[in-house]
């Protein structure tokens, strides 16, 4: 469970020709505390619309709250012991389309997007989240590389880019006023932050 250190992100932010700062937005909004929790598991949100969709709805009637058709909060864990166990019990129902309908990491991408983070197939996705911050900001630039997304991060043009990686909802959560924060105060920190 190797965490990021500021050459990584350094690395990243030459990669992506943007400023640190950008990436270390995206990481403070999407995972406050961490690629990781204390037990060494990886940063997750299961979403139990996405398993719905992923599943048909299969387990809508014996499992409502973890599927679901429309998007919802009221469902999430209230510690990070009960989100793990969420997802811990979609798995037991199809362990494919939990990881697809769970964001990992740091960066939390969502496992449906494993091909456009570069990855073959889930389990591969799946076993390199578990693995270090590293991979999951591997997966993280693969991803906005993919989905070209890096000319924003350039920018710092928060509203394109949320609408793409947060999703068309994105405003509903201030998604995007949220990274413009969280990169304002990293561009005024040092630039070796």
């Amino acid at each position: 469970m190797r965490l990021l250190s500021t050459q990584d992100y350094q690395r990243a932010a030459e990669r992506l020709k943007c400023p640190l700062a950008s990436i270390r937005a995206v990481a403070e909004v999407e995972a406050p505390r961490g690629g990781f929790d204390a037990d060494g598991n990886p940063t997750t949100l299961f979403e139990g619309h996405h398993f719905y969709r992923l599943t048909r709805g299969k387990f809508a009637t014996s499992h409502p709250t973890l599927c679901f058709p429309e998007w919802t909060r009221k469902h999430y864990g209230k510690s990070r012991a009960e989100e793990l166990d969420r997802l811990h019990r979609a798995q037991a129902l199809d362990w494919e389309s939990a990881c697809k309908a769970t964001s990992w990491g740091k960066f939390q991408i969502m496992g449906f997007n494993h091909y456009a983070a570069g990855f073959p197939d889930i389990r591969s996705f799946v076993t390199a989240m578990c693995e270090s911050e590293g991979q999951q900001l591997e997966a993280f630039c693969e991803f906005i590389e993919s989905q070209g997304l890096a000319d924003e991060m350039q920018r710092a043009d928060w509203k394109p880019f949320a609408r793409v990686f947060n999703g068309p909802r994105f405003a509903e959560n201030r998604y995007d006023t949220k990274l413009d924060a969280a990169y304002r105060k990293w561009a005024l920190a040092a630039p070796t932050a």
